[in-house]
C-alpha cells in the first residue's frame, strides 16, 4: 500500500533528485503534487529543479564521499538519478545498505555507462544493435575505427545531450573526434564507443513504464537531433503494427533486465519492420517533453506515480503533437524572455521556460509545445512559435 506522509514531519515521504535540470524540475513538480518532500541536488546552484524543490544541495555527484554524505544527512525514501555524472558504485553500496534507488542501482550503473548497457543488450539479451567497438586510448580508438569502418559515430561511454559525440567520415576527422570525446564526457576523458552507421528509415523513443500493475507503453515518439542533442520530437510517430510490436518487445526485454519501477526512454532505429536497439535511459527522456501536451499523463507524471508504487491505469494520447527546443548560444548569467503573448496566442499550444541560471556556449533554455490535426501541422506551429519567442542574454 502506498502511503504519503506530511512534508517536514517525522513521517514525511522524501525523494532526492540527483540532477536538477529541466527534466528533474518536472519530476519535482509531479512529486510535489502527490505530497512528497523533494530535495534537489546538482553540481551548480539554482538549477531548474532546485527552484521548485523543498531544499537543495550543491555537490559534485561524481564525488562519492560528498554523495554519500548528502544522502546520509537527508535519508531520502527514494533516490532518483536524473543525470549520468554520478558515482554509481556508491549508489550500489547505499542500495545494499537499505536505500531505494530508482529504478535500481544496477539499472543506473548499467545505463550511465554505454559499455555496460550495450553489452547487456547485444551480448546477454541478444537484441539487434549497430556494430560497435570500445576504446580506452588513441591506439585502441584507431583500431576500433578500422574494425567498424567509416563513417562511424564516436561517443564517450558516459555523456548526455550529444556532448563529446561526433561523426568520423575520413581520417582527417579522427584527431578532432578523439579530442572532443575526451573533453565532452560527463566524467572527463576516458573510454569511448565507436558505432557503425546503420541503414534506417527513422529513429524513435519508446517511453516504457514499469509500475506496480505491470509494464505500459506510451505512443512512439519520433525525433530530430543535432550532434546527438534533441531539437524536435513528434508523437504519435507512425509505425507498422509489426514494427511497433517488435519495438515493444525490445523495450520490455531491456527494461525487465534492468528492473525496478519508473519510466525508461528506449531509443531504437527502425528499418521497415525491423527494430535495432540503440540506448536506454532509466528516467524521463528529453524527446519525451512532447508528452506534456500529447497525453493525459506526461512522462513526468508517469515516472512519479510508478516510483510511488501507483499503478498506471490508462495512458491516453490526445493526438498529433510536437515539441521544439529553444537553444541559445553565448555567455551570460542573466537571461530575459519575451514574445510570450504571441507565442501562446495560438490554440493548442503550451511552453516551458526552464529558468536556467546561465548560458556558457549553447544551452537548451525552453521547449515549445503544440497539438494539431497532423504531426506536420503541429511541427509547423512550433516553428512559428519559435519565430515569436525571443531570448536576450543580458
Amino acid at each position: 500500500m502506498t502511503k504519503i506522509g506530511t512534508p517536514y514531519k517525522a513521517n514525511s515521504t522524501k525523494a532526492m533528485l540527483l540532477g536538477s535540470g529541466e527534466l528533474g524540475r518536472e519530476v519535482a513538480i509531479e512529486l510535489k503534487r502527490l505530497g512528497v518532500e523533494v530535495v534537489a541536488v546538482d553540481r551548480y546552484a539554482n538549477a531548474p529543479a532546485m527552484q521548485v524543490a523543498d531544499r537543495a544541495h550543491v555537490i559534485s555527484m561524481l564525488d562519492a564521499d560528498a554523495l554519500e554524505k548528502v544522502i546520509l544527512d537527508e535519508k531520502p525514501d527514494y533516490i532518483i538519478p536524473e543525470v549520468e555524472a554520478i558515482a554509481t558504485k556508491k549508489l550500489l553500496e547505499l542500495e545494499g545498505a537499505g536505500f531505494r534507488v530508482i529504478p535500481t542501482a544496477k539499472a543506473v550503473n548499467f545505463t550511465m555507462n554505454r559499455e555496460g548497457i550495450r553489452t547487456l543488450a547485444a551480448e546477454k539479451l541478444g537484441l539487434k544493435t549497430s556494430p560497435y567497438a570500445f576504446a580506452s586510448d588513441r591506439r585502441e580508438f584507431e583500431g576500433a575505427i578500422k574494425k567498424i569502418g567509416m563513417p562511424c559515430v564516436v561517443k564517450p561511454i558516459m555523456s548526455s545531450s550529444g556532448h563529446g559525440q561526433s561523426v568520423v567520415r575520413s581520417e582527417e576527422d579522427m584527431d578532432r573526434a578523439w579530442e572532443y570525446s575526451q573533453s565532452g564526457g560527463r566524467a572527463g576523458g576516458g573510454r569511448v564507443i565507436v558505432e557503425g552507421f546503420v541503414d534506417f528509415d527513422y529513429e524513435i523513443t519508446l517511453l516504457t513504464v514499469r509500475h506496480s500493475g505491470g509494464t505500459s507503453f506510451c505512443a512512439p515518439i519520433g525525433h530530430r537531433q543535432i550532434d546527438g542533442d534533441y531539437r524536435q520530437s513528434w508523437q504519435p510517430y507512425p509505425m507498422t503494427e509489426k514494427a511497433l510490436e517488435s519495438a515493444r518487445d525490445c523495450a520490455k526485454k531491456i527494461t525487465d533486465a534492468l528492473g525496478g519501477f519508473g519510466i525508461f526512454g528506449v531509443e531504437m532505429f527502425v528499418k521497415g519492420d525491423d527494430v535495432l536497439f540503440s540506448e536506454v535511459s532509466p528516467r524521463p527522456h528529453d524527446t519525451g517533453m512532447v508528452t506534456m501536451i500529447s497525453q493525459n499523463l506526461s512522462q513526468f507524471a508517469l515516472h512519479a506515480r510508478a516510483i510511488l508504487g501507483i499503478p498506471i491505469v490508462k495512458i491516453e494520447n490526445y493526438g498529433p503533437s510536437a515539441s521544439r527546443a529553444v537553444v541559445v548560444e553565448g555567455k551570460s548569467d542573466m537571461l530575459e524572455y519575451s514574445g510570450l503573448e504571441k507565442v501562446l496566442a495560438r490554440p493548442g499550444t503550451d511552453m516551458r521556460i526552464f529558468g536556467k541560471p546561465c548560458v556558457d556556449g549553447h544551452r537548451r533554455v525552453a521547449v515549445l509545445l503544440a497539438r494539431a490535426s497532423t504531426i506536420e501541422e503541429a511541427d509547423a506551429v512550433t516553428a512559428d512559435m519559435l519565430g515569436d519567442f525571443k531570448v536576450k542574454l543580458c
